[in-house]
């Protein structure tokens, strides 16, 4: 799984960098994003993108209680297609993450590797997004990051890694793609360079 990750530029670089042209948001740069936290989110045609916060971790439209979404922070790409928390959002709500790097951790007790590109600011990481209305109240914005087999690079560290998006033409076809098996073969372990860095997270506000 993947439960951490950063972004840590200010908005106005985020809306240049992704060619935003909808939606104001109020986001502080972080570099210990989490669960539960409100994230930045791309969703959107290329000429119509918009960037909205959403909760992290999936709320499926037929939940009960919000709280099902902290144990849906992440989707397999392989079965994503097939598991009913997942699949209405993956034929019809996807949605790019932005981030400068992401974090795994090779054993427990230890500091987490951070995991960037070396020759990229940002990337983006697949995910796909959902509107829970509750009974009372207003409707909750939520997203999940989906995850992979891992690449040569990460298997030294991990069993899973998100699936990565470092082009243009593959973070459009994601937003814009309809054929299934056109968007699951998207949905593979990264073929870029990575860089890592064991990296203290309790030295950096949350």
């Amino acid at each position: 799984m993947c439960g951490r990750f950063s972004l840590t530029v200010e908005g106005k670089d985020l809306v240049a960098y992704f060619h935003i042209q909808q939606g104001q948001i109020n986001y502080q740069p972080n570099y210990n994003i989490a669960p539960g936290q409100k994230i930045p989110v791309i969703t959107g045609s290329y000429n119509k993108r918009r960037l909205s916060l959403m909760r992290w971790g999936l709320i499926p439209s037929w939940a009960k209680e919000p709280s099902v979404g902290y144990k849906m922070f992440n989707a397999r790409a392989e079965t994503i297609d097939q598991k009913p928390s997942f699949r209405n959002a993956f034929f019809r709500r996807r949605c790019l993450l932005p981030a400068d790097s992401f974090y795994e951790w090779r054993q427990k007790g230890e500091d987490p590797f951070r995991i960037y590109l070396p020759h990229k600011p940002l990337f983006a990481l697949a995910g796909i997004w959902e509107l829970w209305q509750p009974r009372e109240g207003e409707a909750v914005l939520s997203c999940s990051m989906i995850t992979t087999e891992p690449n040569a690079f990460m298997q030294n560290i991990h069993n899973r890694m998100p699936v990565i998006f470092d082009d243009e033409e593959r973070m459009r076809a994601w937003l814009e793609e309809t054929k299934p098996h056109h968007l699951k073969e998207l949905l593979v372990p990264y073929s870029g360079q990575l860089a890592a860095e064991q990296y203290s997270l309790r030295a950096q506000n949350t």
